[in-house]
């Protein structure tokens, strides 16, 4: 069982105790043990085969009784505790909590009082003004609810980019392996980079295609095949996702590559464009008149066309076909480029791993310097620190930075912003730490006026290095605050505050068109993944992606900077 499938279970009995209105202390000790199990780099089920319970009870967050939980639901695949629960409350209750604007209690008064038992039941509810009948809600709250019910709808046909990608480089790595396909390439939205992901689109090469196509519609947890040719199968996974795997000749590979991938309408000016040349570009190739004058790699269909080559992220239609056409396209960010990470958690609030243990795994892939920033006291779900405890963090640090050569571990802390602006830790406090890194984790109702005057003010304190996930959206979770995201960007540039991109999956914030307003602006972004443990840090690719649709480049973006430059851009007045 995998760490994620027994995590969500416990966030599922947290989330029912708490309609029930359970103890407060039972809730987040289910909270805590998920979060912990989530973000260990051991397979839990690996650790109670070894130890048994006794092993369990030694990670951190498990005492006796989840102890008896987990072992359950590793013996059995499910939880009779959570089945138990779930008898009074139907599962279209729970559903609805992934509606922003509905908690717990809410969900429950619709059950209770309006027998509303699916989001389905809820958007037709709030349309027809029976939401109304409740206590406390508002037009605006209902208006809300709508809205957040159908960017909820949109968002369960989709994917993530970081579940999506992973398991596309998988079934590409399952085609090379066996040998069966000269050249794997995966296609569409996911090569776009694209927050969310519809289907699949993996291009092969291959002498034998039968044969891969046999491989292909063979592979495990494949659920249902769509169809099945001898160049194009479409298999539907356990998991949701559609993947379509076709196979094209060798001369076709790089215009077949350009087609798959799209988008859509950047395809359609490209056609545009060589029929103004005389030429005609297709899947199979540029032609003129009969003869196929390039197709082979995409870097041929290019320079055919008299362009300078488009990088996949690109190829949006937004600009970047006539900065082709005049050879102005930048030299885009690339994850070679990175040479620190400024943003992650240790077990001293809500991580899993140890300071000296997010040092070296980043160490490990290259990295010149981390900046460990741990949760300010307010944000008390996490485990956030007070004062004190900060102090003492910074000063094992000190000790960690001396055992590690060659290697630097800023002082940092993620500071919450209240909700007059201000900070969670004093200055005097802020002045000590190498990098501060203010963010909003509560108030998320606030107006759009009093957001931003709130991000504002925080941008206003000189301690203030890094506003992180500026618009605080979860990807079809919960939407972006209200917020004037081009008052704060211009602010930004004003005060010469740096604005995050975070790179973890189901946020991307700041998302690409946002990046490409900041770097307009002049701001600099810098990309960190808001790591939890050592396996996070490789989130840092899906902010790559979002920077490169974001028109960045390596001088866009502070964590590039050797870390000379690095302390003297963080260099406070």
């Amino acid at each position: 069982m995998e760490n994620s499938t027994l995590a969500d279970i416990l966030f599922k009995i947290s989330t029912l105790l708490e309609m029930k209105e359970e103890n407060p202390f039972k809730i987040k000790s289910y909270q805590k043990a998920a979060v912990n199990i989530e973000n260990l780099p051991e397979n839990v089920e690996e650790i109670y085969k070894k130890g048994g319970r006794p092993a369990l009870e030694k990670l951190d967050g498990i005492g006796k009784g989840l102890s008896e939980r987990i072992e359950d639901i590793i013996k059995t695949g499910r939880s009779s505790y959570l089945d138990k629960l779930r008898k009074d409350i139907p599962d279209g209750v729970t559903e609805m909590l992934n509606i922003q604007g509905v908690g717990p209690k809410l969900a429950m008064k619709l059950f209770r009082s309006l027998r509303i038992k699916t989001v389905e039941e809820l958007l037709s509810a709030a349309k027809n003004g029976k939401l109304k009948k409740l206590e406390g809600i508002e037009d605006k709250k209902v208006f809300n609810i709508i809205k957040a019910v159908e960017n909820y709808k949109n968002m369960n046909e989709k994917h993530f980019l970081g579940e999506a990608l992973p398991y596309a480089e998988t079934i590409v790595k399952q085609i090379e392996k066996n040998g069966l396909g000269t050249k794997a390439l995966i296609c569409g939205s996911l090569r776009r980079m694209k927050e969310t992901i519809g289907d699949i689109d993996i291009l092969a090469t291959s002498e034998h295609p039968g044969d891969l196509m046999a491989l292909f519609t063979s592979l495990p947890g494949i659920k249902e095949i769509a169809a099945k040719g001898k160049t194009k199968s479409s298999a539907i996974f356990d998991n949701g996702m559609n993947v379509d795997l076709r196979v094209v000749d060798e001369r076709e590979f790089g215009s077949a590559s350009h087609y798959f991938t799209g988008s859509k309408q950047h395809n359609i000016k490209i056609r545009k464009i060589a029929i103004s040349k005389g030429l005609k570009v297709s899947e199979y190739g540029v032609f003129k008149g009969r003869k196929r004058i390039a197709g082979r790699t995409e870097e041929e269909l290019f320079k055919a066309l008299g362009m300078q080559y488009v990088p996949p992220e690109l190829r949006e239609d937004s600009g970047e076909i006539e900065a082709a056409r005049k050879r102005a396209l930048p030299a885009l960010i690339d994850l070679k480029d990175i040479k620190g990470d400024l943003h992650m958690h240790s077990n001293h609030t809500d991580g899993t791993a140890s300071i000296e243990e997010m040092a070296k795994a980043a160490k490990k892939l290259g990295y010149e310097y981390i900046a460990i920033t741990d949760h300010s006291r307010s944000t008390k779900v996490a485990g956030g620190l007070n004062e004190k405890e900060l102090l003492e963090q910074m000063g094992e640090i000190d000790r960690i930075n001396k055992k590690i050569s060659g290697f630097k571990i800023l002082k940092g802390a993620e500071v919450d912003i209240l909700k007059d602006g201000s900070l969670d830790f004093p200055d005097e406090l802020l002045s000590k730490l190498d990098i501060v890194i203010a963010s909003i984790h509560s108030g998320f109702s606030m107006t759009k006026d009093e957001m931003t005057k709130r991000i504002i003010k925080a941008m206003q304190n000189r301690f203030v290095s890094i506003i992180a996930h500026p618009t605080g959206r979860l990807i079809g979770r919960r939407m972006p605050y209200e917020i004037d995201i081009e008052n704060v960007i211009s602010e930004a540039a004003r005060t010469g505050t740096v604005l995050e991109l975070n790179s973890y999956p189901d946020r991307l914030d700041l998302k690409d068109i946002h990046c490409r307003m900041a770097k307009e602006k002049g701001v600099k972004i810098s990309i960190n993944t808001d790591s939890h443990n050592t396996n996070n840090l490789s989130y840092m690719k899906y902010g790559i992606g979002t920077a490169r649709r974001g028109w960045l480049t390596k001088k866009d973006v502070i964590n590039t900077l050797d870390l000379g430059e690095l302390m003297d851009h963080l260099e406070r007045p």
